[in-house]
């Protein structure tokens, strides 16, 4: 990533410390990243965001974006100088009202000066005008935006936003949302939340759109293109969008006959997980050549790959279950992924139950025995996989493998209260594998750190005494008939 001191006579240096205020003195620029150990430069220190204001101006032809961003935050310490992150071609940036100087450096940062120092507890207004061709942009050599035969896509983790707008792209750093963008007749756009309204004039159709619950930077949605859209409410009462290109050709249906199963799936979650946290549910599906799915908050992105065998209703399983977990329960720092994706994939193996294929033990047992010990897939520890095995199939299936651990060990009372107790206990905000090993003994009433280090952070496959333990693959194992389907999403989240 990139990193980022004066010394006159003692003399001069005390007599100026004297003649300067105490919270002048403490002035510093915010620092270039938010403090994470897996990707140092991404967010930034010395200023929390509550609140996006997007305005903006799409043309799928040229891929040209411009437009306006008010962000609202509040400061953490005394600011001289603060960062966003952010891709395309500033043209002013405002503060509080006022002309701000900027420039640009490392490969995604936006440094802001404003003209008056800022001390901390203040709460500012920053504006940002801008304009960009974002499938031009690369950053650490490569390109998260997703062009498309009619318009672009902006849906990628751990980063995306940058294409898309200036921020401050970290999950400990969530706020609300208000998306308005303007698109020729003909094209739609799709972005997270409810259509509040639209409107169209000379040509263009301008399309508004809100979140109305934190949202980590990730988690923001655009998505410019031809689609059909279908509209609806869940049994439980959520409205449904959903979108799909009209150029999906065969694989329209099975997608479809996936995404449209999206009430009914998160209705089914809930009795899991606990209500539904949001005020919209859909999916979207625009024509990308991509193989992965991603849970963008309320509304997931998939891509048509995800239906090239047919219907996959576990994949939708998947995206609806990081609604509660990775979107309500955000990570405290990406060490923490296996939080978002163990039990996204344990919520397959659960449907996998509900459907009768396969239980959530059978699958926790081919899982176990399908893989010898000198096998790669061990060597990752899920519970703090690296940078470069984040999105790792051990994250998921040897994830969720101790998931079943531990339901094993503490029993079903207690693993489910679990399951439906920790998206309450830090709803819209974030928590790390820390929380959750010290949540699960209070729950249980059981010690547990052993089992956890076994499962989640030994770089080994666990031995024979340790499954029996846990009860995992007691007996012969077959291949659970919803295998090659779960398996079909292995590469969701790798892109």
């Amino acid at each position: 990533m990139h990193r980022r001191i004066m010394a006159p006579g003692a003399l001069a240096a005390a007599s100026l410390m004297l003649a300067i205020p105490a919270s002048a003195a403490s002035l510093s620029p915010g620092a270039p990243g938010i403090g994470d150990p897996y990707y140092p430069a991404y967010g930034n220190g010395g200023y929390d965001v509550s609140h996006y204001d997007l305005r903006l101006k799409y043309q799928p032809a040229t891929d040209e974006l411009e437009g306006t961003a008010t962000l609202l935050a509040k400061t953490t310490q005394d600011l001289s100088r603060f960062n966003l992150d952010f891709l395309l071609d500033v043209s002013e940036v405002r503060v509080n009202g006022a002309k701000a100087s900027f420039a640009t450096s490392g490969e995604h940062e936006l440094e802001i000066t404003p003209n008056k120092a800022l001390a901390k507890g203040t709460s500012i207004t920053v504006v940002v005008r801008y304009r960009g061709v974002p499938s031009t942009k690369k950053a650490y050599g490569f390109n998260a935006w997703l062009r498309t035969s009619d318009g672009g896509v902006a849906a990628g983790e751990p980063e995306g936003a940058w294409w898309w707008f200036p921020s401050n792209d970290h999950p400990l750093d969530k706020a609300t949302y208000d998306v308005s963008v303007q698109v020729p007749n003909g094209t739609q756009f799709i972005s997270n939340g409810t259509l509040q309204s639209t409107s169209s004039r000379a040509g263009w159709t301008r399309y508004n759109w809100r979140s109305n619950k934190p949202q980590a930077t990730y988690l923001a949605t655009f998505a410019a293109g031809r689609f059909d859209v279908t509209t609806g409410t869940s049994e439980s009462g959520i409205p449904v969008i959903n979108a799909y290109s009209k150029d999906l050709g065969d694989r329209a249906g099975a997608a479809r006959a996936s995404i449209e199963r999206t009430g009914e799936i998160a209705d089914w979650l809930s009795e899991y997980f606990g209500p539904y946290p949001y005020n919209a549910l859909g999916g979207y599906v625009p024509n990308t050549n991509t193989g992965y799915a991603l849970e963008t908050q309320t509304r997931p992105f998939y891509s048509p790959s995800n239906f090239a065998n047919g219907s996959n209703t576990s994949v939708v399983v998947h995206e609806l279950a990081h609604q509660w977990w990775g979107d309500l329960v955000s990570v405290k720092k990406w060490k923490d992924i296996w939080i978002n994706e163990g039990f996204a994939r344990y919520a397959q193996w659960l449907w996998s139950e509900h459907e009768g294929e396969g239980t959530a033990q059978e699958i926790a047992d081919y899982v176990y025995a399908s893989r010898a010990a000198d096998d790669a897939f061990w060597s990752v520890e899920p519970g703090d996989p690296g940078p470069e095995n984040q999105f790792h199939i051990a994250v998921y299936d040897r994830g969720a493998l101790a998931l079943q651990a531990l339901r094993n060990e503490i029993g079903d009372d207690a693993f489910f209260a679990i399951l439906k107790g920790w998206p309450q206990k830090y709803a819209y905000g974030n928590a790390s594998v820390a929380d959750f090993v010290r949540y699960a003994e209070e729950v249980s009433g059981k010690p547990l750190a052993a089992l956890f280090d076994t499962w989640l952070f030994q770089p080994s496959k666990p031995g024979a005494p340790a499954a029996r333990s846990a009860s995992i693959a007691k007996s012969a194992v077959e291949q659970p008939k919803s295998w090659k389907k779960i398996a079909a999403t292995n590469e969701v989240h790798e892109h």
